[in-house]
Formats: structure tokens, sequence, C-alpha cells
């Protein structure tokens, strides 16, 4: 494209942490660097927070203090992946991910699943365009309220209990994110996830609730579903499902089913997101930190990259971030792939092709405009 003066700037927080979160991440900048360079018409900023499983064995602590204040002043931040080998995975949820998400009332976890142009899906009738949902995580209470306690320790009668919380005021605002992000759909279609059956309290408000939204959103179809049997749809017919909302607990579930469903874990990106913008929100592969593969050049960035796309429509960057994913699954199609999607290329080729791939969609674009 026409070199122009810079119009918009974004400042990102990018935090690797632990395993193969640093690799993935830094193929995420290299990428979100080229793109932004070929465009032109926004500037990414970028500033690098070590805070991981190595910073708390050393500290004591995964965020130093005052640390939240400092992540604040960004405009997004992109995350890699929490838990390590020595440090039990409660500590390194809570002390990390769970300690930004909830302060920062990233509310709303979205994540996208769909087929890549190039790879398969394990389900026999499943190919590209047939799997194309997004499922919405409540990602402030539930199941993961981190209510409850132990008594009694050690002993027969030890007592464990994990409260699960479930406020009028939260199940309503990610119903409501729900229907508008269904109605922003073409197929316009919603299907609430729930166990009422068994879950009479907590299941039964969320029933309710999904019921009186509903009726602000006339245009959006929506049906309900127990979770044991949205297990079975998923598989057996993923052509009837679109936009899935479900707890915090049932969608992280779900929506690593869907990530297996559409072929590998490795493609699956998160965003945590602050619908009120009053706080930056966080975008993430869904991967883990893989500490099996970790150092080994083998990771597949891809779920960072189409990660670091939703942050870009986040931030406004709609036509650069579709721009981008083309480029990646131009890619893929070309059998460019990890492992995990049943390729050889490591993950410094995958990288480079899908920069080189830019570099060809924007000179095609500036001869356009010629």
């Amino acid at each position: 494209m026409s070199p122009i003066s810079l119009q918009r700037k974004h400042s990102i927080a990018t935090m690797g942490a632990d395993g193969i979160g640093p690799e993935v991440v830094n193929a995420g900048v290299q990428v979100l660097k080229k793109l932004a360079k070929l465009d032109g018409t926004f500037e990414l900023e970028f500033e690098e927070y070590d805070w991981s499983s190595e910073t708390y064995k050393k500290t004591g602590k995964y965020i130093p203090d005052g640390g939240l204040d400092k992540l604040k002043k960004h405009d997004a931040i992109l995350f890699g992946a929490v838990g390590a080998p020595g440090v039990p995975d409660h500590i390194s949820l809570w002390g990390l991910r769970l300690a930004i998400c909830q302060p920062f009332q990233q509310y709303a976890n979205v994540r996208p699943t769909k087929i890549f142009r190039g790879t398969s899906s394990p389900l026999r009738n499943a190919g590209h365009g047939d799997l194309d949902w997004v499922i919405i995580r409540e990602n402030s209470e539930g199941e993961y309220a981190g209510q409850g306690g132990r008594s009694h320790q050690g002993k027969p009668w030890e007592i464990a209990t994990e409260v699960s919380i479930f406020s009028r005021h939260a199940v309503e605002r990610i119903m409501r994110f729900a229907f508008e992000s269904a109605q922003k759909r073409p197929r316009k279609l919603l299907t609430v996830v729930t166990k009422s059956n068994a879950q009479r309290n907590g299941m039964v408000l969320w029933d309710e609730v999904a019921q009186e939204v509903s009726k602000d959103f006339p245009d959006v179809n929506w049906d309900k579903m127990l979770v044991d049997a949205m297990t079975c749809r998923m598989v057996l017919d993923p052509k009837s499902l679109d936009t899935i909302v479900a707890t915090n607990l049932h969608a992280d579930i779900l929506s690593d089913l869907a990530a297996a469903l559409a072929g590998s874990i490795g493609i699956a990106p998160t965003s945590n997101l602050d619908p009120t913008r009053e706080n930056p929100s966080m975008f993430e592969p869904i991967h883990g930190s893989a500490f099996d593969i970790t150092g080994k050049g083998v990771a597949n960035p891809v779920a960072t990259f189409w990660t670091a796309s939703e942050m870009l429509i986040w931030l406004g960057e709609e036509d650069a971030a579709k721009i981008m994913m083309d480029a990646v699954e131009a890619v893929t199609e070309r059998g460019i792939r990890t492992k995990d999607l049943g390729g050889n290329s490591r993950t410094k080729e995958v990288t480079e092709a899908v920069c080189k791939e830019l570099e060809t969609v924007y000179a095609k674009l500036e001869k356009k405009e010629e």
C-alpha cells in the first residue's frame, strides 16, 4: 500500500510466560510487526513483561507489586501460556492468568473455531466451511469463582468444597453479549448450554436469564442444550451450530473439544474481553504451555496468529486482521504446517512463510492502487 502518515497507534503488552508461550508470542509479534509495517495505517508498540513461573520461583510472586497498574496502561495484552513443572497448576493459574482476568473484568471469553484451508478435521464428513463456531464462555464466576475450602486435611473425614457462583448480574451480561454476538453473525443462531436438569439452582437461573434476554433479540434464533448432549451434537451435527454460550467450566471443556474437531488445539485462539473497555483485554492461544515440546522449535504458532488477528479486530483494525488471517490460511493451504496439523514445518518456517505471504498480498494491493 502507498506509504501514508501513521494514523493510529496501539500499545500492546506481551507476556510469553511459560513453556512454548515465549516461542509462539515471539512468532506472533514478528508477524504483527511485519503486518503493521506493510499496512502503514497503524502502529503497534510492544512492551514485554517477564512474568512467569520462573519469576514466581525466584520472587514468590507472578505479578510484582504495582504490576497490574502498569499493565492497565496498554490497549491490549498478548499472552502466551502459564503452567510449569514444579508449580502446582492451581497456583500458576490463579497467580497469573486469573489474577489478570478477574481484576480487569474480562468477563467474556470468546473462542472461535473453524477448519483452516489445507487442513482436515477428524470428523469424517466435515470440511472447510462446515465447522464455523464461536464459543462464548462466562469468564468471571461460575465453577471457577474460587469460593470454597478444605477442612480436616489428611483425615479420613477431610472435606473439600468448590462453590459455583452464578449471579444474575454476571449471567445477564454474558448472555446479552452472546445474543449480540449471534446477532452480528450471518446465521443469527445461538445455542445456550446448561445442565439445569441436575444443577437445579445456578443452572436454572442461567436458563431463566437466557429466556428473559432473548426477548430483546427477536431476530436471533436460539435453542438450549444440556452440556452432555452438546458434546454429541458437536460431533454428529456440527453444521447445526454457530454461536454457543456456556458457563466457565462447560465452555472451557467444549472449546477444547471444538479445537480438536477443527484439527488441532494448536490453531485455537482466545479473547478475554472487557466489553466496557475500561480495562485492556487479553488475547491468548488456548494450547497451554506444552512443556513436552518446549525449546524444540516445533510449536504451532497459528493459534497465536489467529489470536493476534482477533486482537486487531478488537483494536479496530478489521481490514488488517482479515488480511492476516487470509495469509495464514494461504500458508496452511500450501502445506506449510507443523506436525500437529499433519505437516513437518517448524515454528520458524511457518512464521516466515506468513510474513512472506503478507509481502505478496500487500504488493498486489499496491499494484491495484497504481
